[in-house]
C-alpha cells in the first residue's frame, strides 16, 4: 500500500497496532488497512468494541476534571496514544491553564502527531518511551525539565495495562512510578477486564490482538484494585468506567458493556 506522507518511515504499515486500532474505534483517520482490519475483526468478536473505547475516553475527561478540581496542575499521561478530541491538555488547561502536561507513547505515529498538535503550547510535551521502562520515562529530559516532582502529579494509564504482560511485572513499574512521586499525587489507571465476560469472547479478543504489535492481557476487578497499592482509592473505588462519577445517572446504566474497570487512587503521606 502506498504510504500516507504522516507515516513515519521506521512504521510496519503491514502490521497491526494498537494505538491505531484504538484511533480507529474513536472515528479518527489515523491508521492503516491493516489496523482497521484487525479493528472489524475485534468488533466481530466483542461487539462492544467502539463503546469501550468512547466510555474509556469519557473515564479519561471525568478522570482529569476531577483533578483540575482537586488542585493538581501537572500530568504525565503514559500511553497517550494517538491525539483525538478530549486529550488531557486541553481538558486540563481548560478548568487550569497553568496545568502541564506531558505525553508519553511507544507508537510513533502518537509521538509525531502528538508534536504536531502541541508545537506552540509551552506547557506540553511529548516523548517517546515505553511503560515498561519506567526509569527512562522518569529521567527523561524533557519530563524533568517540565514537571517538578517535589510537587504533586497525576500519573495517567489509561487503557494501557491490559498490553502489559504479567511477566513484565506490570505492579513494579507502578511502584518504581510511585517511589518518584510526592505526597498528594494521584494514579489513573483503567484496563480491560474480563469479570463476567465468557470465555469464547476473551479468548476471540486475545486472538485478535495476538497479530498486533502488543497482546491482550485482560485482568479481573481484584487485579486492577492491587495495583493501586500505595495509593488511597478515591470514591467509588475501581468500578465500570461509566460508573466512575458518571455525569448523569443514565450514562452509567448497563456500564458493564464498556468492559474497561477504571479507578483513581491519592498518593497519601
Amino acid at each position: 500500500m502506498q504510504r500516507p506522507d504522516w507515516a513515519p518511515e521506521t512504521i510496519d504499515v503491514e502490521r497491526p497496532s494498537v494505538a491505531r486500532m484504538y484511533d480507529y474505534y474513536l472515528g479518527g483517520s489515523h491508521n492503516f488497512a491493516a489496523d482497521r482490519a484487525a479493528a472489524r475483526a475485534m468488533v466481530a468478536a466483542v461487539p462492544e468494541a467502539p463503546l469501550m473505547a468512547q466510555a474509556n475516553r469519557a473515564f479519561l475527561r471525568r478522570a482529569v476534571q476531577f483533578l483540575t478540581a482537586a488542585g493538581v496542575r501537572q500530568f504525565l499521561d503514559i500511553g497517550s496514544g494517538i491525539p483525538t478530541v478530549g486529550n488531557v491538555h486541553e481538558i486540563a488547561q481548560r478548568h487550569a491553564p497553568d496545568s502541564r502536561v506531558v505525553y508519553v507513547d511507544v507508537d510513533p505515529v502518537a509521538v509525531a502527531h502528538s508534536r504536531e498538535i502541541l508545537a506552540g503550547n509551552d506547557g506540553a510535551r511529548v516523548v517517546q518511551e515505553d511503560l515498561r521502562r519506567p526509569e527512562r520515562i522518569l529521567a527523561h529530559p524533557d519530563v524533568r525539565e517540565l514537571l517538578d516532582f517535589s510537587q504533586p502529579i497525576a500519573v495517567l494509564i489509561v487503557a494501557v495495562l491490559h498490553f502489559v504482560a504479567d511477566d513484565d511485572h506490570p505492579a513494579e513499574v507502578l511502584g518504581t512510578l510511585r517511589a518518584a512521586l510526592a505526597p498528594g499525587s494521584y494514579l489513573v489507571l483503567s484496563q480491560a477486564s474480563d469479570d463476567g465476560r465468557n470465555d469464547s469472547q476473551r479468548a476471540e479478543a486475545e486472538e485478535v490482538y495476538r497479530r498486533t504489535d502488543n497482546p491482550l492481557w485482560v485482568r479481573t476487578r481484584a487485579e486492577l484494585t492491587s495495583f493501586f497499592d500505595g495509593f488511597e482509592l478515591v470514591e467509588p473505588g475501581v468500578v465500570w468506567a461509566p460508573q466512575w462519577r458518571p455525569e448523569t445517572p443514565e450514562s452509567a446504566e448497563d456500564a458493564e458493556r464498556a468492559v474497561f474497570l477504571g479507578g483513581v487512587g491519592r498518593l497519601g503521606g
